[in-house]
């Protein structure tokens, strides 16, 4: 039997310790100890309400813990502490709803390289474009989109950015099976080609078990287990968990 070797401080991306969230007396998120590491697909599963979405808020700057704190390449990240607007770049994010403006595909796409102050960019936005299967509707207007292709306008929105960390919510809720499929694909060939880290919400357990080379089980704000794809599934080591992935939990 293989030993896992223990992950080294350079191959992680993100750290939490101690990390909660807390909306009035509700206490959202508290999770112990959390490790993502550098060029994964990391999954993050649970029911709704769990605390999967506001896990993605903080990993992306969006909103301060509570209490405790992490580190992102490094860097401490807690309440009342400024990170550096350079290293929040190198995260991006997109959302269950694509976040679209009412123009063409192209000023979308185009949109935060704009706000960066990036200039000759063409030639990245087109092969962001190309990367999502849409570099033909450059010039179509977002709001005669399908439910698919406007979340493929939001994945090339977020890719042409390069950035070391793409975090998905929901990426492919309400999409049918097609459209899944393409998306999964992007999401795979991401990983690949740029060694980009993803952190995906899911309520999806095959998406999970398809896409990420971890998987982490979030219920009533409490971080349950984290676990190598194939010992997730097969042999949690928690009965909730396989509760979970075998659909015997009710909530």
């Amino acid at each position: 039997m293989k030993t896992a070797m223990p992950v080294t401080d350079q191959e992680l991306i993100y750290r939490a310790a101690g990390l909660t969230k807390v909306y009035g007396e509700r206490v959202v998120l508290d999770i112990d100890a959390l490790e993502i590491r550098r060029g994964e697909i990391f999954a993050v599963v649970g029911p709704s309400g769990a605390g999967k979405s506001t896990l993605l808020r903080l990993l992306n700057f969006l909103e301060e813990p509570t209490s405790g704190s992490f580190e992102f390449e490094g860097v401490e990240y807690q309440t009342g502490v400024n990170i550096p607007l350079e290293l929040k770049r190198r995260v991006t994010m997109v959302f269950q709803r694509p976040l679209l403006l009412n123009r063409s595909v192209w000023d979308n796409v185009t949109y935060g390289l704009r706000l960066r102050g990036e200039k000759d960019s063409n030639k990245q936005v087109m092969e962001a474009l190309e990367e999502v299967g849409l570099a033909q509707f450059t010039k179509q207007q977002a709001r005669t989109l399908s439910g698919g292709e406007a979340q493929r306008v939001s994945l090339a929105r977020a890719i042409v950015l390069r950035p070391d960390v793409l975090l998905l919510d929901e990426p492919t809720a309400n999409l049918d099976p097609y459209n899944v499929g393409l998306i999964e694909a992007i999401i795979k060939r991401i990983n690949e080609q740029y060694q980009t880290t993803l952190v995906m919400v899911t309520h999806n357990v095959f998406q999970a078990k398809r896409l990420a080379s971890r998987v982490a089980f979030i219920l009533e704000g409490k971080l349950i287990e984290v676990a190598e794809t194939g010992r997730f599934f097969d042999s949690p080591s928690d009965p909730r968990t396989g509760a979970f992935v075998r659909g015997d939990m009710v909530y």
